[in-house]
């Protein structure tokens, strides 16, 4: 025979409180309308690199003796870079010097023998063709002194171009010859000369980001922008865009544009190379009201979310075409009414194209697939949403701005004391 034991009385209350808790659980969670900081980036990536790279060569050729810097070296302009072997310079050098010694003394002699045939010319001791001759002779060795100075001048220039130096203040990125490499000047190769090493000024660095066609229009030159690098995937730099390139690049059939960023790096941390994420800002509203996106109700579908509520379709379509015609008188500025002509449309959400973000002023950035566009998606749009009025649960016509895959800009509807809900099923994450 089986036996059964007695069911505790406060056990079988508990049990049935938990019970009647579950079935009594709103389909629904209550989110109050706050103000937010709301940031929507385009996203790309690209690679660091210098804005401006130098590449260094001697104007002197011969062996190079000496070579006092190493790559990541910081010089400053007109530091010694590389030394070049001397001797044939100096050599010229020499010589030029003594042609210049020697043109100075003809000239000194010239000028001495142009005085006695200009006095001998006086007395008529001399004809008119010495004369002449006198003062041609005196001319040619003034002439010989002006070409032995600027042959000595010449060589004083390419002894100087020997000792290699800095063209600006910058870092060694590469060094493309060593101590003992015998390189060519490119004034006397036909091949451009040597390249001893390459310079650049890591102060300010640039990325050229490939940017989706569907989303380049959205991009203007000065607006800022946000990189983060895998080095330092803690810390945040920025900068701003500096243009758009023209010419689009076709990679896996996707159209994308070059998009070149600036940015700043006084500490040297953006090494030319590394691989970056750049966010270019391109829609920014500060401490405005917000709603989460999953609140918001389209003409298709804000019947049956007023059914899962327990509210009566019909009775909440007539308050909210009430609503449509309280509102509905002319408007100057703000926000147009986009849509079919139906008194309340929304534009549909478009997904694809660059992913978009949004940064809460008290969270962390997140990252997502942007719905209806960067800027005025459904900015332009009206929407309904269901608040809390009164304990009493009412729709909502509200006029939109700025949005992206979280929250949404509200410009008429709501006021920071309203709560709207959220269906269970959409509560944003």
């Amino acid at each position: 025979m089986k036996r059964y034991l007695p069911v505790a009385p406060a056990a079988l209350l508990v049990g049935l409180a938990a019970c009647s808790k579950v079935q009594s659980a709103p389909p629904y969670s209550t989110i109050p309308v706050q103000r937010r900081d709301i940031v929507v980036t385009a996203t790309a990536s690209g690679a660091i690199q210098p804005m401006l790279t130098l590449s260094v060569k001697s104007k002197a050729s011969g062996e190079i003796l000496e070579m006092p810097v190493q790559t990541g070296d910081e010089v400053k302009k007109g530091q010694l870079l590389a030394k070049i072997d001397p001797r044939i310079p100096h050599n010229n050098l020499t010589q030029a010097q003594a042609n210049l010694n020697v043109a100075q003394a003809q000239l000194e002699n010239a000028s001495a023998q142009l005085k006695r045939s200009e006095a001998l010319y006086q007395s008529n001791s001399i004809t008119e063709a010495d004369y002449e001759a006198a003062k041609l002779a005196y001319a040619t060795a003034k002439s010989a002194v002006v070409t032995a100075e600027a042959s000595l001048q010449t060589a004083k220039d390419a002894m100087e171009d020997t000792q290699v130096r800095a063209p600006s203040t910058g870092t060694i990125l590469e060094l493309d010859a060593v101590l003992g490499t015998v390189i060519s000047s490119p004034t006397n190769d036909v091949g451009g000369g040597t390249v001893i090493l390459k310079i650049a000024n890591l102060d300010t660095v640039q990325v050229s980001a490939l940017v989706d066609e569907t989303d380049v229009g959205k991009v203007q030159p000065g607006q800022p922008v946000t990189i983060t690098v895998d080095a330092y995937p803690n810390r945040r730099f920025d900068g701003r865009v500096l243009k758009i390139e023209p010419q689009a690049q076709v990679t896996q059939n996707v159209t994308m544009f070059p998009v070149d960023v600036n940015i700043l790096n006084p500490e040297h941390l953006l090494k030319p190379g590394m691989n970056t994420e750049v966010e270019i800002h391109i829609g920014q509203r500060q401490a405005v009201l917000a709603v989460p996106n999953a609140a918001l109700r389209t003409p298709r579908d804000f019947a049956s979310a007023a059914s899962v509520l327990g509210l009566d379709p019909n009775v909440v379509q007539q308050q909210v075409a009430a609503a449509q015609t309280a509102e509905a008188a002319p408007r100057t500025g703000g926000d147009t009414t986009v849509g079919d002509g139906s008194k309340l449309h929304a534009a549909e959400p478009r997904k694809g194209g660059t992913t978009f973000t949004t940064r809460d002023g008290r969270a962390q950035s997140q990252t997502g697939t942007a719905t209806g566009g960067p800027a005025l998606g459904p900015a332009a749009g009206n929407y309904i949403v269901f608040a809390l009025r009164g304990g009493k649960i009412a729709p909502v016509p509200i006029r939109t701005g700025l949005t992206d895959q979280d929250y949404i800009e509200v410009t008429s509807g709501l006021t920071d004391q309203d709560t709207v809900l959220v269906l269970s099923s959409s509560t944003p994450r």
